[in-house]
């Protein structure tokens, strides 16, 4: 049955940005930054938690889910290190996640031989 939230609520986080995309004129980088900075606002008021505890990798996969990373991370190094833990804390949080994006959309790029838009 934890699949199947999981599945459920992630489809619906990714259908109602998928509507945002058709029905505004928004372009997708924009709506990438949305995401992330609803997923840090949403775990600053204490909302993404819960829907996290409910849905799992529904909801921590989505991008929601690295801004709440992201709000987590710089909460907790703000707590230990203090001011500094504004700009530390959201990098030591999702250092794997981006170190692993990176290194693979590096082998994609190799493997795939992307060519540049004039």
């Amino acid at each position: 049955m934890k699949y199947i939230i999981a599945f459920l609520i992630g489809g619906l986080i990714c259908a109602l940005t998928q509507i945002l995309m058709d029905k505004t004129k928004l372009l997708p980088g924009r709506i990438m930054v949305l995401l992330v900075c609803l997923g840090c606002i949403f775990g600053a008021f204490g909302w993404y938690q819960p829907l996290i505890d409910f849905a799992g990798a529904g909801a921590s996969v989505p991008l929601l889910g690295f801004g709440n990373i992201l709000w987590k991370g710089m909460k907790e190094a703000i707590d230990r290190d203090g001011f500094l833990g504004i700009f530390r804390g959201g990098f030591e949080a999702c250092a794997v996640g981006v170190s692993a994006a990176l290194l693979f959309s590096y082998i994609a790029a190799w493997i795939f031989k992307p060519k540049m838009r004039k």
